[in-house]
């Protein structure tokens, strides 16, 4: 059955509602589920940011609908304890669909979020002292499902995978940080895959910049290729080598740079496993040259990776499994970009869609969408091995986190 989502009028109307609510929020200290969700047990509490503690903020986007069968409300804002790496709700930004990814500026003023089933992307200002959010505006991206969004360099333009759209769009950002009108969409094109289910068609999910900033990679998993377009002048264009292939049947999710840039490593969602590839940079073309399981040699059941993502000192690598329900561990061959897995680490839920580490590499957290839980875990910065630190945050349908760690 196709999702029946609201119209843009309509999510435009719920998003300055709930605007104008978020000041009364921390005042309340409770807000009701989503209109689209289920009512709740209970209610939650907020609390003010902590004094005395880092300035670290969380952002925890979510999914919302029932047609996603999901239980989250919104955007959530934690005040991150960089000493146990444990969270304080500070706020949270409701009444918002499927709020599933999220990019902050570089500066930390200004917010982006993709409406997942939808047909939008939305913008916020931040609140540097409180991590707070507030409501700016809502631009289409004239495709269906948007789930990533990237600034550019000059975060002039954000470029959006619209994933059932098949397609890329294009959006300037104003002065203020606000979204304006779309200026270019990119149809991708190409023979299918074969799996019967989730290779009908093209189905970009991830848009990051190399990090050059010239260009923009993305991995198609409806078409088992991964595609680069230059980006100059806010506007995407092919590269002279346009895409590179994956495995059949692979569905290519996302993708990591080594700090380098020399390597890429990308996540395999439907075959589970990882992609090596030497980068030009010069050029934005990919060449493969390993690919390994993400998936312990015990695990004989099914499971879909996820999330990929190179700690910051270019030594280790970590993939999601959902249904192994585990983050793999690889070590990085420092001279030729091999990858070897050390082991896997059950995220102790269901379905760890995403996770991030903190931006000094301390702490890991697991995003278990299906069990309703941000789990943290420390990393060994000489093994890369994780161990969980016994936090556990009650979070509805958890599925992206991105850290501020700026102050006013």
């Amino acid at each position: 059955m196709p999702v029946i989502a609201p119209s843009p009028d309509t999510l435009r109307r719920k998003l300055v509602l709930g605007a104008a609510s978020f000041g009364a929020l921390a005042t309340l200290g409770a807000a009701p589920r989503h209109a689209l969700a289920q009512p709740a047990a209970r209610e939650e509490p907020h609390h003010p940011v902590l004094k005395g503690q880092s300035s670290m903020f969380a952002y925890v986007g979510s999914r919302t609908t029932r047609e996603r069968n999901a239980r989250g409300d919104g955007i959530s804002v934690y005040q991150v304890d960089t000493t146990t790496g444990a969270l304080t709700l500070v706020q949270l930004a409701k009444d918002l669909v499927n709020p599933s990814f999220l990019a902050l500026s570089r500066n930390g003023e200004r917010l982006y979020t993709v409406h997942g089933d939808m047909s939008d992307i939305s913008a916020f200002a931040v609140d540097k002292a409180s991590g707070t959010l507030t409501f700016l505006n809502t631009q289409s991206t004239q495709g269906k499902n948007p789930v990533h969004l990237a600034l550019d360099p000059l975060e002039r333009h954000v470029v959006v995978s619209n994933h059932i759209g098949a397609s890329l769009a294009v959006l300037p950002v104003a002065a203020d940080g606000s979204l304006l009108p779309l200026t270019q969409l990119v149809h991708l094109e190409g023979p299918i895959g074969p799996h019967r289910i989730e290779q009908k068609q093209s189905k970009p999910h991830f848009n990051p910049f190399d990090p050059g900033g010239r260009f923009v990679i993305v991995p198609d998993k409806g078409l088992d290729r991964t595609f680069s377009f230059r980006f100059e002048n806010g506007t995407l264009t092919p590269a002279a080598t346009p895409f590179v292939a994956s495995r059949e049947g692979a569905g290519p999710r996302h993708l990591a740079f080594h700090p380098g840039g020399q390597y890429a490593w990308i996540v395999n969602e439907l075959d589970s496993t990882v992609t090596s590839y030497r980068y030009d940079a010069a050029t934005g073309a990919l060449a493969p040259f390993q690919v390994l399981s993400a998936l312990p040699e015990t695990f004989t059941g099914d499971s879909r990776a996820s999330e990929i993502e190179v700690d910051r000192s270019g030594r280790f690598l970590y993939a999601s499994n959902r249904g192994d329900d585990s983050i793999a561990v690889f070590a990085i061959n420092a001279a030729t970009g091999h990858l070897r897995f050390v082991h896997a680490e059950p995220t102790l839920g269901k379905t760890p869609r995403f996770m991030t580490s903190t931006p000094d590499g301390r702490f890991l957290y697991a995003l278990n969408e299906d069990s309703d839980t941000i789990v943290a875990f420390s990393v060994d910065a000489q093994s890369g091995r994780l161990t969980p630190t016994g936090f556990v945050a009650e979070s509805g349908s958890p599925v992206c986190m991105v850290f501020s760690t700026h102050a006013a």
